[in-house]
């Protein structure tokens, strides 16, 4: 059971740690005026496709530490289902209507981070493409033949 947890946990931190560094170094390299539409917070159509590679990778690394360290199903079962309840979550302010902020000038970098808004659509779409990428990581590992 401890095996099971710590793969879930050291899994989803993988995840973590590779959309950071990637995104954070993407953002830097392509400029606020390539991930942003011009006078809005919302993200171009680039940083969507960027978004998409490095979430997929992330997602399959994740799987993969999370089913090497667990050496169980269940617990990639359980990052899959972490994954989704967690996208869901912070998918929620993307659903809600609110006023979004005008782009002005050049913002400073953090701030630029800070506002960005993807398209409803697409925050209820990295869940599944998080889960699709842990289970796609996992399964060399936890096929049928693999399993404990």
């Amino acid at each position: 059971m401890a095996r099971s947890i710590l793969g879930v946990i050291v899994g989803y931190l993988a995840m973590v740690l590779i959309v950071f560094t990637t995104l954070t170094g993407s953002f830097l390299a392509l400029g606020v005026d390539r991930v942003f539409l011009p006078g809005s917070y919302d993200v171009t159509a680039l940083w969507l496709v960027v978004m998409t590679v490095f979430s997929i990778a992330a997602a399959i690394v994740g799987g993969w530490v999370c089913a090497v360290i667990a050496k169980k199903k269940g617990a990639v079962t359980g990052l899959i289902i972490l994954v989704v309840v967690l996208g869901i979550l912070s998918a929620i302010p993307a659903l809600m209507d609110h006023a979004r902020p005008t782009r002005t000038g050049n913002v400073p970098n953090l701030q630029a981070m800070a506002n960005g808004m993807e398209p409803p659509w697409y925050s209820l779409l990295l869940p599944i493409i998080g889960a699709v990428g842990v289970w796609i990581g996992s399964r060399p590992l936890t096929g049928p033949k693999n399993l404990m």
